[in-house]
């Protein structure tokens, strides 16, 4: 929790740290970077997808908190649209708006770990394609490393 000083001041050192871990990964490698965190962003979506089949009775029957109501529905869409950024096309060949159903906590998570996929599908764009639009949403695949590329053409 956040009530406790030692418990914000480990987290907040440990993001510092991250923080500064990854840029100096960029400095050498603009790609390993990105695909550390791919890799990040990957375990995030996973992690809040066990969360919320564990736990779906016990977050459908809680209220959406404020700020998650603030952030999906009533803030500017232009921010959430600007950093959602691998989007699926509608049936006009146009790249839709994705605007999240708030009902319950449950769905609170969902967008959360929703989120967390579409930082991955970027990730994997930046990566692969070094552009952050580099395909469509439903061609999006995680990037492989060079020796599973490797092993995969030889068999």
């Amino acid at each position: 929790g956040n009530s406790s000083f030692i418990d914000r001041a480990v987290a907040q050192s440990m993001a510092f740290g991250y923080y500064w871990y990854v840029t100096a990964v960029y400095s050498v490698s603009e790609q390993a970077a990105y695909h550390l965190s791919e890799l990040i962003e990957d375990h995030a979506y996973n992690t809040y997808n066990k969360y919320l089949i564990e736990h779906e009775a016990m977050l459908k029957s809680l209220p959406v908190p404020d700020i998650a109501r603030k952030y999906y529905i009533e803030d500017n869409p232009f921010l959430f649209d600007l950093f959602c950024t691998v989007k699926d096309k509608d049936d006009d060949g146009k790249f839709s708006a994705r605007r999240p159903t708030l009902s319950s906590l449950y769905d609170v998570f969902v967008n959360v770990r929703d989120d967390e996929k579409e930082h991955w599908k970027t990730l994997c764009n930046l990566v692969q394609f070094n552009d952050m639009q580099g395909i469509e949403n439903k061609n999006v695949v995680g990037t492989k490393v060079k020796k599973e590329i490797e092993a995969s053409s030889t068999s």
